[in-house]
């Protein structure tokens, strides 16, 4: 499979996956293994509120490369056909953006890279929880 040749909503879906399952692991190393704190510690990191706040740092600190940021783009202006539930339409794009980029980094097999921003992503929150 032609990871460029994917829609930036494929993209997405695969990253979907991989942010969700970094999330997993990292909640269960923390020693959570009760399933409803799983389900909610999960949503802190993986919710498009969350995802969002993750990609504004990331962009604002040039994190991703000249590529990823193309990918981020394309996920971010892709369109889709659903209508978010919990948060605004650009809240929504963004996190498909970000979502895209694992995506790819995923289907071209950078894992160290996505180990990378999820390990960064996770800082992000649990940084930004403290501060509130």
């Amino acid at each position: 499979m032609e990871a460029k040749l994917l829609n930036g909503i494929a993209l997405a879906y695969m990253g979907d996956a991989c942010l969700d399952q970094f999330v997993r692991a990292y909640l269960l190393r923390q020693g959570i293994t009760k399933p409803h704190e799983l389900q909610r510690g999960a949503i802190r990191f993986v919710s498009a509120k969350a995802q969002n706040t993750i990609v504004q740092t990331l962009l604002s600190e040039v994190f991703f490369t000249e590529e990823e940021e193309n990918y981020y783009r394309r996920g971010r202006n892709a369109q889709s056909h659903t209508k978010p539930k919990n948060c605004d339409i650009q809240t929504y794009r963004r996190s498909t953006g970000f979502e895209a980029v694992l995506g790819y980094l995923f289907l071209t097999e950078q894992h160290e890279r996505i180990e990378q921003i999820c390990q960064r992503a996770v800082e992000i929150i649990e940084i930004g929880e403290n501060d509130e």
